[in-house]
C-alpha cells in the first residue's frame, strides 16, 4: 500500500482532505499519492510568507548561507535515491536523472556563495560640489515573497532555481511543483525542514493548476518566478502587471553548421551533440535541438551523420543503465507530438528517421524539407525530433535563426572567432553556444530569453538580482 505524501506548510509537514496519484511515464505504475492542500492551507501558507518578509530579510548571511549549504550536502549524500524519484515521476534516463540532481546541488553550493559575498557597493557622490560630505551604500533588499511555479522537465533542478536565490536574499518562497512531477520538490522539503530556516520563510504546496490564478492574483506574493509554456507564462504576467514577474519561457532552438566546420571530425561532433541534444530528455527541454541549419557545403555529409547518430539513440526503460531516450511525461504529450509531425509529412516534410509513437514514447525523429507552414517549423515541439534546413552562407544561416516567435539560445559550429562575435551580435537570443549545440547550460550563468522565450533571467546571482530591489542610504555630513 502507497502511503500519501505530505507537503510542506510553511516548513513543516501537513495533509489536506484530497489526493492525487504520481504515475510512471513508462509503464503507468503508481509512483506516489500526493496529499493536496485545502483553500485554508494556501491561505495559511501565504499569510506565513507575508509574515516572515522582514523577518527572514534580517536574518545573517551565514544562516542563510549555513541552510543552503546543507541542502547542497544532503543533495549530493541522496543523489541516488533522488534520481530514481525522478525517473519515477518523470520518465527520464536514470544518468540524466543523476545528472540533474548534480546540477541541483551545485545550485544550492552556489547560492551559498553568494549569499556570503552579496554586499551591495559604496560610491563617493562628492563628485559634485552638491555632493560634499556626502556618500551613498547601495543594497539590495527582497521585494517581497516570491510564488514559484515551476515545470515537470527538470523537477528537482528548476525548483532549486527558485528555491536556492530566494533562501540566499532572504525572500520566503511558495513553491508549486507541477502536479505531474512533485515527489522531488517534496522531498527536498524534507531536507529544508533540516535547518533552522525562519517559520514561513518557505513552503512546498502541490496546488491543483485550476487553483493557480488565486496564488498568482495575491498580493502578499508581489515577485512571480514562472517557468513553462509562453501562453501560461504571459497569461501570469498580463494578470498583474504591478507584480515582478520572471518568465523562463520556451524555444526551438537552433544548431548552426556553417561551411568552416567541415572536417569529418568536426561534423561527427557536430552531428553526435545534435542528435544528442535533441533528444537527451525526451526533447522536453526548452533549448533542446529543434532546427539544424547547416550551410549547402556540408548539408548533405552532416544530413547523413545526424541521421545515423539518431537512430544510434538507445530507447526504451529509463531505469535502465543504456538508456538514451525514454517516455514523455504522459501518453497525451506523446500524441501531441505524433500530430505535429503528421501535420508536418502532410504537408511535404520526408521523415528520415523515427516518426513512430509507442504509448508515451515517441522515437527520436529526423525531418527534412520541413515546410513553412507547418506547425513544427515555429512552434516548440518539447518531444525527441528535429528537422534539417539547408542554407547559402553565414547571412542566410543567420536570418534563418532569427526568423522565430523564440529567442532563448542558438548553437553556432565554427572555427571563426569573427563569426562567433558576429553570432554573440546578431542573433536575437539570450545565449549562443560557440562549437557545441544550444543546449549547454552552466547553471551559475545567466539563463532566459528574449521575444517569446519570456523575460528575467535565471542563474543564481542573476535570479537573486530579480527577487531584490536596489536601496540607497546617504551618509551626509562626513569628512571624506
Amino acid at each position: 500500500m502507497t502511503t500519501t505524501q505530505e507537503f510542506w506548510l510553511a516548513g513543516r509537514r501537513a495533509s489536506g482532505e484530497a489526493e492525487f496519484e504520481v504515475r510512471h511515464p513508462h509503464d503507468g505504475s503508481l509512483v506516489a499519492k500526493v496529499s493536496v492542500p485545502t483553500d485554508a492551507q494556501v491561505e495559511e501558507a501565504v499569510a506565513a510568507a507575508a509574515a516572515a518578509v522582514p523577518v527572514f530579510a534580517a536574518t545573517p548571511a551565514h544562516q542563510r548561507a549555513a541552510a543552503l549549504d546543507h541542502v547542497a550536502k544532503r543533495l549530493a549524500e541522496r543523489t541516488e535515491e533522488i534520481a530514481r524519484l525522478i525517473t519515477a515521476e518523470n520518465g527520464k534516463p536514470i544518468k540524466w536523472a543523476r545528472g540533474e540532481v548534480g546540477r541541483a546541488v551545485s545550485v544550492f553550493r552556489w547560492a551559498a556563495e553568494e549569499a556570503r559575498r552579496t554586499n551591495g557597493e559604496t560610491m563617493r557622490l562628492d563628485t559634485d560640489p552638491g555632493g560634499t560630505g556626502r556618500y551613498a551604500i547601495v543594497r539590495r533588499f527582497p521585494r517581497g515573497a516570491v510564488l514559484g511555479i515551476a515545470p515537470f522537465n527538470f523537477p528537482l533542478n528548476l525548483v532549486a532555481h527558485k528555491v536556492a536565490p530566494a533562501i540566499a536574499v532572504g525572500a520566503p518562497i511558495i513553491l508549486k511543483p507541477a502536479p505531474a512531477t512533485p515527489v522531488s520538490a517534496l522531498v527536498l522539503g524534507e531536507i529544508l525542514a533540516e535547518t533552522d530556516l525562519p517559520a514561513g520563510s518557505w513552503s512546498v504546496l502541490p496546488v491543483e493548476n485550476a487553483k493557480m490564478p488565486a496564488l498568482v492574483q495575491d498580493e502578499r506574493l508581489p515577485v512571480i518566478s514562472f517557468t513553462g509554456s509562453d501562453k501560461v507564462g504571459y497569461q501570469i504576467m498580463d494578470s498583474v502587471p504591478r507584480k515582478h514577474v520572471t518568465l523562463e519561457l520556451g524555444g526551438n532552438a537552433a544548431a548552426v553548421v556553417l561551411a568552416d566546420w567541415s572536417s569529418e571530425a568536426d561534423l561527427d561532433w557536430a552531428a553526435g551533440r545534435i542528435a544528442l541534444f535533441a533528444n537527451y530528455q525526451g526533447g522536453q527541454s526548452c533549448i533542446s535541438v529543434q532546427r539544424v541549419i547547416a550551410d549547402a557545403s556540408v548539408y548533405d555529409r552532416l544530413v547523413e551523420k545526424v541521421v545515423a547518430k539518431v537512430r544510434a539513440q538507445v530507447t526504451g526503460d529509463p531505469s535502465d543503465e543504456a538508456t538514451d531516450v525514454g517516455p514523455l511525461v504522459d501518453e497525451n504529450a506523446a500524441k501531441r507530438v505524433e500530430s505535429w509531425v503528421e501535420d508536418a509529412v502532410a504537408k511535404g516534410a520526408k521523415v528520415l528517421t523515427g516518426g513512430s509513437r509507442d504509448g508515451a514514447a515517441y522515437a527520436p525523429t529526423v525531418l527534412a524539407e520541413l515546410p513553412a507552414d507547418a506547425i513544427l517549423a515555429t512552434a516548440e515541439v518539447f518531444g525527441p525530433v528535429l528537422s534539417l534546413h539547408r542554407v547559402e552562407g553565414t547571412e542566410e544561416a543567420f536570418a534563418a535563426v532569427n526568423d522565430s516567435a523564440f529567442g532563448l539560445q542558438a548553437g553556432v559550429f565554427t572555427h571563426d572567432v569573427q563569426t562567433a562575435f558576429r553570432a554573440h551580435r546578431e542573433l536575437e537570443v539570450g545565449g549562443v553556444v560557440i562549437g557545441d549545440a544550444p543546449s549547454y547550460r552552466a547553471d551559475q550563468m545567466p539563463y532566459g530569453g528574449v521575444k517569446d522565450s519570456g523575460v528575467g533571467r535565471e542563474g543564481v546571482r542573476y535570479a537573486m538580482d530579480d527577487f531584490t530591489f536596489e536601496k540607497v542610504l546617504v551618509l551626509t555630513g562626513l569628512d571624506l
